[in-house]
């Protein structure tokens, strides 16, 4: 079930931290992270583009309180949601890199589709 994960934050600063991620994704299209975190920005991302797929104010208004950055909202509507209008959902896709160097972890990319 997405959002149960809890990332090892408290809960201020794991909101923060997925905001600023998924604020980063729909700015430069990809993001290198762990696993975990990926699977978590991915749910959240895909709400941001179906929010931007309604293009009325009430839903531009809701993407403004949940992104951090004003100029990434005006490309959501205007460039990347436009981008994915006939498809329904699976806007993201995660590869998986294998284990990082100092901890271990499972690192991934997730990356926005190209829908050609």
């Amino acid at each position: 079930m997405p959002g149960t994960r809890k990332l090892g934050r408290p809960t201020a600063h794991r909101n923060a931290m997925l905001r600023g991620m998924v604020t980063y994704l729909l700015e430069n299209g990809s993001i290198e992270t762990t696993l975990t975190r990926a699977k978590e920005v991915r749910s959240l991302a895909e709400k941001m583009i179906t929010l931007g797929k309604k293009n009325t104010l009430a839903s531009r208004r809701a993407a403004l309180a949940y992104i951090t950055k004003e100029d990434v909202v005006t490309k959501l509507f205007s460039e990347i949601a436009p981008k994915y209008a006939n498809r329904n959902g699976g806007y993201t896709q995660i590869f998986k890199l294998g284990p990082r160097r100092g901890d271990a972890a499972e690192m991934a990319i997730i990356k926005l589709i190209d829908e050609e």
